[in-house]
């Protein structure tokens, strides 16, 4: 089956910035080509995956949009201000922040080491944290603008062996909602987009091979198409979702009705 929701050319996005950190590959891939077709502009961020980052700005400039990449490690302080400089630089003003850079672990509770722990909740929450505040001011400097969250289901229904992910994007989802209190003021909406079982290729340094006991299909009968994700993104950074702020939207195919 091919999807290709959130991809279809629009201008509604147009004149707008937006910064993607994890946005190389998969859904983030897919948010940034989804966003360049609402008519913004892209910084993708990658730490590990330059290649497939580079590939991803090939793509956004190939159907006429403009992109650029920037390298940095979302739990690095400096170098996420730098990443915020260079967007700032490159294109002017920041619009939207998606918070998408994560990593998937397997690990039984009693194995996980306290530096994996650190390494899985960094990148999603001190990520998220270190990201947003560093794009505020520029966000309010345009006079508001949009925060997504990219959680997971995991966060919210549990699993076996994810004890570190599970507190992470359980922890996200909660942040969402303290940051878009104090962010409403701004005009700034901040969001959680909670993806289900997804399709997505599988081989990242930190994510292993689907374990058998997560094959299992939502009630719809498959596993959802990353630009199913990119498209409710698109829809939250655009001028139809301002009156959309401190909620966790899930796009599961039925495998959670909360």
């Amino acid at each position: 089956m091919t999807h290709s929701a959130g991809m279809r050319p629009g201008d509604e996005l147009a004149g707008k910035v937006a910064l993607v950190t994890g946005g190389a590959r998969n859904i983030g891939r897919c948010i940034s080509l989804s966003l360049a077709a609402g008519g913004a502009t892209v910084m993708v961020n990658a730490n590990t995956s330059r290649e497939a980052g580079e590939e991803t700005v090939a793509m956004i400039k190939k159907a006429g949009g403009k992109a650029a990449l920037y390298i940095a490690d979302v739990t690095d302080p400096k170098q996420v201000a730098q990443l915020v400089a260079e967007t700032v630089k490159q294109f002017g003003r920041i619009d939207m922040v998606v918070n998408n850079a994560a990593i998937r672990a397997e690990t039984p509770f009693d194995k996980i080491t306290f530096e994996e722990w650190k390494r899985v909740t960094s990148i999603v929450l001190d990520g998220a944290f270190l990201t947003t505040q560093a794009a505020l001011p520029h966000l309010v400097k345009a006079g508001g603008g949009a925060v997504v969250n990219i959680g997971g289901l995991t966060g919210h229904k549990g699993a076996i062996h994810r004890s570190h992910v599970v507190a992470a994007k359980g922890g996200l989802a909660a942040m969402t909602k303290a940051v878009a209190l104090d962010l409403a003021a701004s005009n700034i909406t901040v969001n959680c987009v909670v993806p289900g079982t997804v399709e997505t290729v599988r081989g990242l340094p930190g994510a292993p091979a689907r374990p058998d006991y997560r094959v299992s299909l939502p009630p719809v009968g498959r596993r959802g198409a990353p630009e199913e994700i990119a498209a409710m993104v698109r829809v939250l950074c655009g001028p139809d979702a301002r009156y959309i702020t401190g909620q966790s939207i899930h796009i599961n195919g039925g495998g959670l009705m909360p």
